[in-house]
């Protein structure tokens, strides 16, 4: 690697995770390209709008229904107990 030509200003909390993610021997500039080449899905926002209406609306029909089973789950046990 040549020598650095320009330089970037981060956050504490960037260069934190820099310094977790650095390897031995690694520089920081190694450390961004790794971390620019891999392609693990750690963007949050990249994901959004994958799913088509209708497997979103499955997901969704089923998180109500788990919520509504615990919920019924709950109120039984609060029976028993009184």
């Amino acid at each position: 690697m040549g020598a650095a030509d320009e330089q970037i200003r981060v956050s504490n909390r960037v260069k934190l995770e820099l310094d977790r993610r650095r390897r031995d021997g690694e520089s920081y500039n190694d450390v961004l390209e790794r971390v620019l080449d891999e392609d693990d899905g750690g963007d949050f926002y990249a994901g959004f709008g994958r799913w088509s209406a209708e497997e979103a609306e499955r997901v969704r029909e089923q998180r109500r229904t788990a919520k509504e089973k615990r919920k019924r789950r709950m109120e039984k046990l609060s029976t028993e107990d009184a």
